[in-house]
C-alpha cells in the first residue's frame, strides 16, 4: 500500500456494513417500485376532476431535474475528492450537493403547497393520491438526505480519513445517485407521460 492510500479491503464489520446498506437500498426500490405501480394503475382515476396535463409545468420540473442532476454530478466529485484526501474538496462539493438538494426540496415543497392551494389536494382523487404519494415520498428521502450528509460533514470536521469513513461517504453517495434515477423515473412516468 503506498502512502497516503486507503486499504482496498474493508474489515469485515464494514462489509456486513455495506451489505447492509444494499439490502436497504432493494427494499427502498420495491417501495418506489409499488408506488411507481400504484400511479400507472391509478393515473386516470380522476374523479372527474383535475389531470395530469391540468396541473403539471413541465419548465418548473424540468428545472428541478437539472438542480438534481447537478447536485448527483456534486456528490460525484466529492467522492472523488475524499479519494485524494481533499478535505476542502469534499466540504465544496457536498456543500453544493447539499445546497442543490435544499433548492430541490424546497421547490417540491412550493409546487405542493400550491396545488392544494388550488383545491388539488391528495384526498380529492385516487390520481392525486398516488402522485402527492409517489412525489412525497422521494422528497421525503430526499430530506432525510440532506440529514445524514450534515451528520456526515460535522463527522468528518471533527475526524480525518479513514477507511469507515471513506465507505461512508460511498454509502451517501450511491443512495443519492439511487434517488436521482428515482426522480428520472417520476420525471417520465408521472411528468412526461402525464401531460401527453
Amino acid at each position: 500500500m503506498s502512502k497516503g492510500s486507503l486499504p482496498s479491503q474493508l474489515p469485515a464489520a464494514d462489509s456486513k456494513g455495506l451489505f447492509g446498506f444494499w439490502v436497504y437500498l432493494m427494499t427502498d426500490c420495491i417501495l418506489f417500485a409499488s408506488l411507481f405501480a400504484t400511479f400507472i394503475v391509478l393515473r386516470g382515476n380522476t374523479a372527474g376532476g383535475v389531470g395530469g396535463s391540468d396541473i403539471f409545468e413541465l419548465p418548473f420540473v424540468l428545472a428541478e431535474t437539472l438542480i438534481l442532476l447537478a447536485s448527483s454530478l456534486a456528490s460525484g466529485l466529492a467522492l472523488l475528492a475524499a479519494h485524494r484526501r481533499s478535505r476542502h474538496g469534499v466540504f465544496l462539493w457536498f456543500g453544493i450537493t447539499g445546497m442543490l438538494g435544499l433548492l430541490f426540496v424546497s421547490m417540491e415543497v412550493y409546487e405542493f403547497s400550491k396545488l392544494v392551494s388550488d383545491g388539488h389536494s391528495w384526498t380529492n382523487s385516487a390520481f392525486l393520491s398516488s402522485y402527492f404519494g409517489l412525489v412525497g415520498t422521494h422528497g421525503l428521502h430526499i430530506s432525510v438526505g440532506l440529514i445524514w450528509l450534515a451528520a456526515i460533514l460535522l463527522h468528518l470536521k471533527q475526524r480525518t480519513f479513514n477507511p469507515r469513513l471513506l465507505q461512508r461517504l460511498t454509502m451517501f453517495t450511491m443512495f443519492w445517485h439511487f434517488l436521482d434515477i428515482v426522480w428520472i423515473g417520476i420525471f417520465t412516468i408521472v411528468y412526461l407521460v402525464g401531460v401527453i
